[in-house]
């Protein structure tokens, strides 16, 4: 399965919500009155205005839920590290993992031994969780025997604060490809309700204009589009 995103709901107005939020702090009107004044130009300003200030709270108020199918449980591990979030994921539990579904890695893909016997392994291991199903064993200890690279689905809030800082780790070419190309999608979909709360989304070369890891990859991003516009999961 191919990794999927879609954004299912989002606070409404969410540029708007979050400039009004910002504007309260200094202001003797009601956040109210402050959302229906807004306009996109002062609102983009000030957001770049807040974020370059480390006036991240406001970002707090606009939240984002997402539809994600096709990643791995190696990747899902790792996206639920991300406590600031809700999430709801398909259990193995209830379940029934009918037909062999593993993330091939492109390393593997690219090699055809391996990429062989990669597939021969995930159709043993699910032959045997499906004659151990058959056979009475509950599948919540059926499942031990799947690969780690089984495809998941989910469902997951952020606010817009920590996917700011979601996008920083996970978009840096030093993560994981699978969480990198997760969080590519998620910002592509993210741009399109809230285009200026993400205007500058990304990982620190991008962003702050050098490497925030002790190991930098060498080959900083030199912009978003560059950034957007690689390979998929």
């Amino acid at each position: 399965m191919a990794c999927r995103v879609l954004l299912l709901a989002a606070t409404p107005f969410p540029d708007a919500v979050v400039a009004a939020a910002a504007r309260l702090c200094y202001s003797a009107v009601s956040a109210a009155e402050l959302a229906e004044k807004e306009k996109a130009a002062t609102t983009a300003s000030l957001l770049r205005h807040l974020w370059r200030s480390g006036h991240y709270s406001p970002f707090e108020h606009a939240s984002f839920t997402f539809a994600v199918d096709g990643i791995s449980r190696v990747t899902s591990h790792q996206l639920v590290r991300h406590r600031i979030a809700s999430f709801s994921q398909q259990s193995q539990r209830y379940v029934s993992m009918e037909e062999p579904d593993v993330i091939l890695p492109p390393s593997v893909a690219g090699n055809p031994e391996f990429a062989g016997r990669f597939s021969a392994m995930v159709r043993s291991a699910h032959e045997l969780y499906r004659e151990m199903a058959e056979a009475g064993i509950p599948k919540e200890d059926a499942r031990y025997i799947l690969p780690h690279g089984w495809s998941t689905r989910l469902v997951m809030t952020m606010n817009a604060r920590e996917l700011h800082h979601f996008f920083t780790l996970r978009l840096c070419r030093r993560a994981q490809w699978e969480i990198r190309d997760l969080a590519r999608l998620l910002l592509r979909e993210a741009r399109k309700t809230a285009p200026l709360l993400f205007a500058s989304a990304g990982p620190s070369c991008l962003i702050h204009g050098e490497c925030g890891e002790m190991s930098p990859c060498g080959k900083p991003y030199t912009s978003l589009e560059e950034l957007l516009n690689e390979e998929n999961c």
